[in-house]
């Protein structure tokens, strides 16, 4: 693939480089740069400075406020984004609910909720996983119950990601369950937060934290008009926003910016020891995950032409997401053998950094689940086996 860049890319490049120079906001990156979590009001305000910039829905139509680049400007700059090593954006409303919505969502329902979106007014959760229905997501036992004008839903939700600050949740429900197959009594629906009769149970982690939840829905009344698109379809709908999600698992330039600086963190003499990079089965093992990383990397720009076109991420999207969490635990494990013993202590303090001791202990466990969320790699090497090998 040709990836030179042309004189107009490359200014481009340089301005979204200035771009993350200039406008991210010294706390922010400092909270970025030493691994601590940011708190929601940080999170907002870097999303609001993208909004500002018109650089939030890079991926989303023009008509809704996207950004309308090509496939090379948006490689530029997620490359740059993650040399920068800035925030995340908050996936679930701008990478996952907003597409759903203005692909298969009604006039009213784009007006009503893509500006918000697009602005990080409102801050979205995602409703797919429950107790007994994970991987095997077509098992879901939530059920929305059509009552004149509303839904009514009873059931329950876990594992929900951030769902403690979320404004509103977008769930697979069951509304029938009178089909020849289960995916075809599930339907994709749009539900307020602060709606009677939902609650939210924190899931605290190993580490402490409070990053995943469940939540509960008792006779929770929805109006007919949150269903997107036609009821039974939720599972279609459901697929589309999976791909979206698992493309964006991939994080290659971040991964590419978390191996720079170990290699760099490697050639550093520490408590007066040789440095790492004399190991040279170590530095063996650091060379293959960067070679993998680059084969991803094109996979990647391959993925990205066709969103561009205006398709759908297809099977590629799981060979991202099989590839991209693998390399990424590969990383966390490069740097816990790096730290040694010293990973041992607990301490998720303030000052704790990426590659520090801790920080690696801490973020080795946390991303156990990478292989896990978005379908676990099992179910996408059973995509790929089924859409691209024919079997």
């Amino acid at each position: 693939m040709h990836v030179t860049f042309s004189e107009e890319e490359l200014a481009f490049q340089e301005e979204v480089r200035a771009f993350f120079r200039d406008e991210l906001p010294d706390d922010i990156r400092e909270a970025t740069d030493t691994g601590a979590e940011l708190d929601p009001e940080m999170q907002i305000r870097w999303q609001k400075i993208l909004f500002n910039k018109g650089w939030a829905g890079v991926n989303w139509p023009v008509e809704y406020g996207g950004t309308d680049w090509s496939p090379v400007q948006k490689y530029i700059f997620a490359r740059e984004e993650g040399f920068a090593n800035a925030p995340f954006v908050i996936p679930f409303g701008l990478r996952m609910v907003g597409p759903v919505i203005y692909t298969f969502g009604s006039g009213e329902q784009k007006q009503r909720f893509l500006p918000d979106i697009l602005a990080s007014n409102v801050w979205w959760c995602q409703g797919y996983s429950e107790p007994g229905a994970g991987s095997d997501l077509a098992s879901l036992k939530t059920r929305a119950d059509l009552a004149g004008d509303h839904y009514i839903v009873n059931g329950t939700k876990t594992w929900t990601t951030l769902g403690q600050h979320a404004d509103w949740i977008f769930c697979l429900v069951r509304t029938s369950s009178d089909v020849a197959r289960r995916q075809e009594g599930i339907s994709f629906l749009l539900i307020d937060m602060k709606a009677p009769g939902v609650s939210v149970k924190p899931i605290i982690l190993l580490d402490g934290t409070h990053e995943v939840n469940e939540i509960h829905f008792d006779n929770v009344e929805v109006p007919v008009e949150n269903l997107v698109g036609d009821e039974g379809k939720g599972w279609t709908y459901g697929k589309v926003l999976l791909q979206h999600e698992r493309t964006n698992s991939a994080n290659t330039f971040r991964s590419e910016y978390r191996l720079r600086r170990l290699r760099e963190q490697a050639a550093r003499e520490v408590r007066g020891a040789a440095p790492l990079a004399d190991d040279k089965n170590f530095m063996r093992r650091l060379a293959a995950v960067e070679v993998d990383l680059k084969a991803l990397e094109y996979i990647e720009l391959r993925t990205l032409a066709a969103v561009t076109s205006g398709k759908a991420p297809g099977p590629e999207s799981s060979f991202l997401k099989i590839k991209g969490t693998e390399i990424h635990q590969a990383i966390d494990t490069l740097y816990m053998e790096a730290a040694g013993y010293y990973a041992l202590p607990f301490n998720p303090g303030p000052g704790v950094g990426e590659g520090s001791e801790t920080q690696s202990a801490l973020a080795y466990f946390n991303f156990r689940k990478a292989t896990i969320y978005a379908g676990s790699n099992e179910i996408q090497k059973n995509i790929i086996a089924k859409h691209v090998l024919g079997l």
